[in-house]
């Protein structure tokens, strides 16, 4: 599967918006849009008047890179959510935000999606006590997410201990014993990530 190799700052200056794709970074003076708030490129800083189409398409790309999700993952979890009942936009941000990468970061136990996408690749997490690495997997109402005991060693989960972590409504937390669950399933009222979702259905619609 190909994967965006390059580098991680140029998506939020395109978007013209923080992304928060590299953790402390993006909230430090070190953010690249702090320094140069324009899109990256030769052209980046001439002013561009965006037809609708072109307004559904950065919308679609935001939320793609806020998550982490190539185009074919997202078509597909699209596909999903006009399947289910309810409204297609509402549905398809709850099952981005129920990926188990975006439920180890709000958990806050990754300093990012992508961070916590790396962790469960590699195998520190369990799902209801059963080994899961797959990152896209889909987390529901009642699940239990927690680091290896063998990984808790780590310095990095042993950090994690003395942090202070506030999560969202829809989950729960015991950083000692660096455990969550999944409380109930979020409502689109439980999600802050700032994405009209109105409008990425709009564009598949056409």
């Amino acid at each position: 599967m190909s994967r965006y190799t390059d580098a991680n700052c140029k998506l939020c200056r395109r978007e013209g918006q923080k992304l928060f794709l590299k953790g402390e970074r993006c909230y430090s003076s070190k953010c690249a849009l702090e320094r140069r708030n324009y899109a990256p490129g030769q052209h980046g800083q001439a002013r561009k008047k965006m037809s609708e189409y072109g307004v559904q398409l950065r919308e679609k790309q935001k939320a793609k890179r806020f998550y982490g999700v190539q185009e074919t993952q997202f078509r597909n979890l699209f596909e999903k959510a006009a399947k289910k009942t309810g409204k297609t936009g509402e549905n398809l941000m709850i099952l981005l935000e129920t990926r188990l990468d975006n439920v180890v970061f709000r958990l806050g136990f990754a300093a990012s999606r992508k961070e916590a996408r790396q962790l469960v690749t590699h195998g520190h997490f369990t799902v209801n006590g059963k080994k899961a690495d797959i990152p896209s997997m889909e987390v529901k109402a009642g699940d239990v997410i927690a680091v290896k005991e063998k990984s808790q060693s780590s310095p990095k989960f042993k950090e994690i201990k003395e942090m202070s972590i506030t999560v969202p409504a829809w989950m729960a937390v015991d950083v000692n014993k660096l455990e969550g669950k999944v409380v109930a399933m979020p409502r689109r009222e439980d999600i802050d990530t700032p994405i009209a979702e109105h409008l990425i259905v709009e564009l598949y619609s056409k």
